[in-house]
């Protein structure tokens, strides 16, 4: 087993996985004649081959840019797709977007010699080049080209979601996010389509109707993530009041449950290692590939953050087959953000987001080449394992049971 050792903001320690609580770092053992573990048998339904078929209907739609059809055309399909799986209670978050408007804050403010991202951490070693690629004729592909051709325009913009309603305590709901919308010319298979392929199976395996959970949880795909994360803020704008409201009063429903987390999904698949000292990146994946899940150390609800990554690690030593997970302070630039000043919240990514992505770790980031065809099996497979610590965790968490 590997430990990672973690940078424990809040008290200025260092922790390994071994000081963790108890109840978190024990991990469950098969005995014989003992009944097997439910929740290992929900993250079984996990499969790498559903995994990738799901990225790839999403890259269908190219590279999904808001204010586009190709973007509402993606919106559909997520939709039909959530019902198939069972999870037929689909709501539309409805807003407008204007590029004119002033952009929303990314994160808390930079610390003296911390990265461009908000709270991102401080850049080390080799950087590579970063950006966003806004030249169409860097697409090779021509048929690829034409369909991320039609520019974005400003108005009214929808995001989906479904919830999986819970029978013990149905005021209380954990949430489960990641985005569908992308930009650079590409098919935004990585950004954000492993993530968002991510939340789609696990509300697909929440949602077989041998499974129950004591909470509620609600599975997202956000739109407007590239232009300012303002579908999230938009969410964060329209419901955060109604929280454990029950509507109508009396009735035992309740349309916006008590947050009690939210954990978000971006940029799953790429782990290959720190730039080259020319900027180049290896083509294969590093032998120390891991899942990142990050805190934002200095947003106002860090200690309950800093508990839910650890319930993420807990549940990636017990259910995840290949990769180990990290933790880390740095939580930015993601649709977690708005949340997290006022419920814990989270990351799951393939790197750390300011002091990895931000430096040029993936080279493929908004850029042509971040199609589905650039990645292999054991880039999929990365994914997969944060799909399987995500699902344990949140499993664990909402109290899931599975009828025999």
């Amino acid at each position: 087993m590997r430990f990672h050792i973690i940078p424990a903001c809040l008290t200025g320690a260092r922790v390994t996985a071994a000081l963790l609580p108890a109840a978190l770092a024990q991990v469950p053992r098969a005995q014989s004649g003992a009944p097997a573990d439910p929740i290992a048998i929900l993250v079984g339904r996990l499969d790498l081959e559903r995994y990738k078929a799901t990225i790839k209907g999403l890259t269908r739609f190219g590279d999904r840019r808001q204010g586009t059809d190709r973007n509402r055309a993606a919106i559909d399909w997520i939709e039909t797709q959530l019902k198939s799986y069972g999870c037929s209670n689909t709501e539309r978050l409805h807003y407008n977007y204007s590029p004119d408007e002033k952009p929303q804050p990314s994160g808390p403010p930079k610390a003296p010699g911390a990265s461009a991202a908000s709270g991102g951490g401080r850049l080390r070693g080799n950087l590579g080049p970063t950006g966003v690629n806004t030249d169409p004729m860097r697409q090779p592909d021509e048929k690829l080209r034409a369909l991320n051709m039609q520019p974005s325009t400003p108005g009214p913009r929808e995001e989906v979601y479904c919830t999986k309603v819970g029978t013990t305590h149905p005021e209380e709901m954990y949430i489960v996010g990641g985005h569908m919308d992308g930009h650079g010319w590409g098919e935004a298979a990585n950004d954000d389509g492993s993530g968002a392929a991510l939340v789609m199976e696990l509300a697909r395996v929440f949602s077989s109707p041998d499974v129950k959970t004591e909470r509620s949880i609600r599975f997202i795909l956000w739109n407007n993530e590239e232009t300012g994360l303002n579908g999230a803020y938009a969410y964060v704008a329209q419901r955060a009041a109604l929280q454990g409201i029950e509507s109508p009063a009396g009735s035992g429903k309740y349309p916006e449950p008590r947050w009690l987390g939210m954990i978000q999904h971006d940029m799953e698949l790429f782990d290959h290692g720190m730039p080259r000292a020319d900027g180049t990146v290896a083509k294969e994946q590093r032998p120390e590939a891991d899942v990142n899940i990050e805190f934002q150390a200095l947003a106002k609800q860090a200690e309950g953050s800093q508990k839910l990554a650890w319930a993420l690690y807990s549940a990636n030593e017990a259910y995840a087959t290949d990769y180990p997970a990290a933790v880390g302070p740095h939580m930015t630039n993601t649709d977690s953000t708005p949340f997290m000043d006022l419920v814990p919240a989270i990351s799951v990514r393939e790197n750390e987001r300011g002091t990895e992505i931000g430096a040029g770790w993936d080279p493929h980031w908004h850029q042509p080449t971040d199609v589905y065809a650039t990645f292999n099996d054991a880039d999929f497979r990365l994914g997969l394992n944060a799909a399987q610590t995500t699902l344990g965790a949140v499993a664990r968490l909402a109290g899931a049971t599975r009828a025999e």
